[in-house]
């Protein structure tokens, strides 16, 4: 009969472990949220340094005929998935909620339509000061929240390309267990210095697709940015998997 202390130790352990794994996964879903502000904030910012530099006769047009062209992609060439029914109208969703709570629950387009018609007040040179600030950002208000779509939309498509990425890791897996035997049945020696340069490109193969098609500035279909990561995140995997010890 097991004492009751070792029982205790037992209980508390356990949910230490819990508490432990909870922890990491809401740590790891707030980091993920700012992550994706950050990202939103830049891709905006990209825009409108373009719209001063680069694109300044398409203004906020530049944004909308992005957001026209990410669709299109979205509905030829991703009418299938491993995780919704319908791509297209989960990523119209996905813009939908963007909006509502980035600008209509936090009040944000409210003070868009009040800085658009501000109410009369008592001095005249403050009405007009209002007026006319407007007037010089509405093109950029427009583009920030076409900008926000946009976001939206390519959010949409990297969530429905994880099931690629999963594949393709375990691909990488597979194919390093196999190389991993034979080179246990050959003899071979395994390689640290390999395992700890293949690990380096992990975090970088799974973050880096999303900030740079995130905050993009221009259109591109998303196999060419989704599919170049998966297949290095598979052989990352891959000679991790193959390199990491001789026997298990």
């Amino acid at each position: 009969m097991p004492a009751p202390n070792s029982t205790s130790n037992h209980r508390s352990a356990q949910q230490a472990v819990e508490q432990g794994l909870l922890s990491r996964i809401l740590t790891t879903l707030v980091q993920f949220c700012f992550f994706a502000l950050a990202t939103l904030l830049l891709a905006v910012v990209i825009e409108w340094v373009g719209m001063v530099f680069f694109w300044q006769a398409q203004g906020s047009s530049h944004s909308a005929g992005m957001l026209a062209q990410e669709l299109t992609y979205l509905n030829s060439d991703f009418k299938r998935s491993a995780l919704v029914a319908e791509p297209i109208e989960f990523a119209r969703r996905c813009s939908a909620n963007f909006y509502y709570y980035l600008f209509q629950k936090t009040g944000i387009e409210r003070g868009i339509q009040w800085l658009a018609n501000p109410a009369p007040q008592h001095n005249p040179q403050l009405h007009n000061w209002v007026k006319y600030a407007y007037h010089l950002s509405a093109d950029y208000i427009l583009a920030a929240i076409t900008m926000t779509s946009v976001f939206a939309v390519r959010l949409a498509v990297l969530v429905l390309s994880v099931p690629a990425f999963v594949l393709l890791a375990l691909v990488g897996i597979i194919d390093g267990l196999v190389q991993r035997d034979i080179r246990r049945w050959s003899g071979g020696r395994e390689s640290a210095f390999v395992y700890h340069w293949a690990k380096k490109f992990i975090l970088p193969s799974l973050t880096l697709p999303w900030m740079v098609y995130l905050a993009m500035p221009f259109s591109i279909h998303p196999n060419l940015i989704v599919l170049p990561f998966a297949v290095l995140l598979a052989v990352v995997v891959r000679v991790m998997t193959a390199t990491f010890k001789k026997y298990l």
